[in-house]
This record gives C-alpha cells, structure tokens and sequence, in this order.
C-alpha cells in the first residue's frame, strides 16, 4: 500500500480537517462534501484520513466487516445463533474510492446467474458498498458521477441496506457509510436528492498568503523525496490526534445537549427557512462531536456557532431577490440570533 500523507502534515485548511475529525469521532453526522479549487488537499486530506483512523474489530472472515459487538446490525451469517463466539479481528476502518466510470455490478456487487440456475446456489460477488461497510466511500469529482450510481448510493445512504436482485434472486448485506465527496463547482452541480445527503459541506480555496503556499511546497517536496522518513517526522503527532478521537469517540454519549441548545438550532433553521428537520438534527449532531471532540461535556452556543455554516449552507433555499453565499446568509443569521 502507498504510503499516505501524514494528516497532520497538512498545511492550512483547518476546517476541512476538522469536519473530516468529527466524522471519526461520529459517522453518523452524515458525511462530508468538499467543493472548491483544484490542488487545495481535498483527495490528499481524505487518503490521509484512512491511514489516521484508529483500527476497528470486526468478525474475522465477513465480508461485510460486521462488528461482533452489535449483532442487530449485522449481515444473516454474523446475526445467526453462536455468531457471536466467532472469532473477530481488527482491521483498519475502510475509506473506499468509487471511480466514476464504476459499473453498478462493481459498487452494489454481482449474483452470479449461471452457478444459481446450474446448481441451485446463491453465489454473491460482493461490490465496493460491502467493503465501504462502518467505513467510509470517497468520490471525487462527485458532481460528474452518473445518475444511475448517485440513485444507487441515495436509496443505501438512506436505508443502510444494500439490496442486490437479478433473475428472481435476492441479496441483502448492511451497508452503513459515511459519503465524502469533493469536486470542482465550475464543472456542474450535484442534484439536490444527493446533495442532502451530506451531513457537512464546505468550501475550500486557495491559500493566498505567501508562508503558507510555501510551507505547503515545501512539505510535499520533502514527501515526495522520502516518503517514509517524513512519515516518520510526523508519526507522533498522528498519533495524539488518533488519540484524541478515540477518547472523543468514548465520551460522545455522555454529551448533554440541553434543551437550550436545541432551541437555538431551530431558531436559527427557522430563521433561514431550510426544509425539513434533517438540519436541526445534524447540526445538533455535529455539536456534540466538536464538544467530544474538545473535551467539553455539553453542547453550548459556540459549538452550534461553529458547525451551523457548513451543517447547514447546503440545505437553504435559493433566493433569487437575494444573491448573497449561502455561507453568509448563515452567518447572518446566526449574528441575529446569538449576538455578535
């Protein structure tokens, strides 16, 4: 396997790295959704991420990676009686990389007719969605994906199951991912059906101060000239930050989100008229993981100040009386609400 860019090496976008920590800290917030120039770190921040994830178990021998600790939401071998005595392992957490040009054969996975028609079995090729399982899928150029695979990855985000039926046949396994998806706004919009499926969104430009585009070159020269040594510069600092999401991963549950806090979150939705409750709840969501994250142990006006534009930026309406960014619209609204 290639070595990785160490995360921590990363220069510059911050908030990119740390929407990218909160989703290990909680998948469930939903995903993420990178937008912005070319070569501003988006794929490289990403690939990072994999390498700096803790490990997971998983039952040894599964397609699927289930985890032996929640049989509820396991595939039909790992929830059968006894399963749970199944040895387990632990295995890095997957961030999987679906290509454009993907067939859906190869991300929802494949029956095979001949041997079932043959010999009577259910022969099951499993796709990219069942390694994606508890981990995490990775489209770059997002916006140029095809209908067919952006219908596809719709109807398991939403349901966690992938269904697979050909020729009367049927297979089900669990699919439960977090979407991170980046491109290049120029090149075409996402569809609206897909795009609120992103828990976060953000956009990401190019650092225009001189030290830092510097620093940037400078750091990716010495990668390239020795990628294990650098790696190596860097290992310690990986290392707290693996740390740090581990302990923000245990103390998660026990932040309080008073219902203060959720006041404030439908305030400020109502305030900026986004459809459905889907912002309230990812944006309280995505609180409590920056306070886990910090170390706080209740979710407070800054945490919601914090998440609110890139939670939230993706789901307003367009005005056409009013061409200002959405990011500013929310901040905006967020000055009336909270102060400045």
């Amino acid at each position: 396997m290639a070595q990785a860019f160490p995360f921590s090496a990363i220069v510059g976008q911050d908030r990119m790295k740390e929407a990218l920590c909160l989703l290990a800290v909680d998948p469930g917030i939903g995903g993420l959704l990178v937008f912005g120039d070319r070569g501003t770190g988006k794929s490289t921040a990403v690939r990072a991420l994999a390498a700096l994830l803790p490990k997971m178990e998983a039952v040894e021998g599964c397609p699927y990676s289930c985890d032996p600790a929640s049989p509820a939401g396991a595939c039909a071998a790992c929830a059968k009686p006894g399963a749970a005595r199944a040895k387990t392992k632990s295995i890095p957490v997957p961030v999987i990389d679906l290509p454009l040009g993907a067939t859906e054969d190869r991300v929802a996975g494949a029956l095979d007719i001949e041997r079932a028609l043959t010999r009577g079995e259910t022969a099951f090729e499993p796709g990219l969605l069942a390694r994606a399982n508890r981990g995490f899928i990775y489209i770059d150029e997002v916006n140029l994906l095809e209908d067919h695979l952006v219908d596809l990855l719709i109807d398991v985000a939403a349901s966690g199951e992938n269904v697979v039926e050909r020729e009367g046949l049927s297979v089900r396994h669990p699919a439960r991912f977090a979407l991170i998806g980046s491109g290049n706004p120029e090149e075409g919009e996402l569809r609206p059906q897909l795009l609120d499926r992103f828990g976060l969104s953000l956009d990401v430009r190019t650092p225009t101060d001189l030290p830092i585009r510097v620093e940037v070159v400078k750091r990716r020269d010495a990668f390239e000239r020795d990628r294990a040594g650098f790696a190596a510069r860097w290992r310690n600092a990986d290392a707290k930050l693996r740390k740090r999401i581990v302990d923000a991963r245990a103390r998660l549950n026990d932040v309080a989100a008073p219902d203060a806090a959720l006041t404030r979150a439908a305030e400020l939705c109502v305030k900026l008229g986004t459809d459905g409750l889907r912002g309230e709840i990812t944006l309280i969501r995505a609180a409590r993981a920056l306070a886990a994250f910090e170390g706080d142990d209740m979710v407070g006006d800054a945490h919601i100040c914090r998440m609110a534009p890139s939670a939230l930026r993706h789901r307003l309406r367009r005005n056409p009386l009013d061409d200002t960014g959405a990011e500013l619209r929310v901040e905006r609204a967020l000055t009336e609400i909270f102060g400045a």
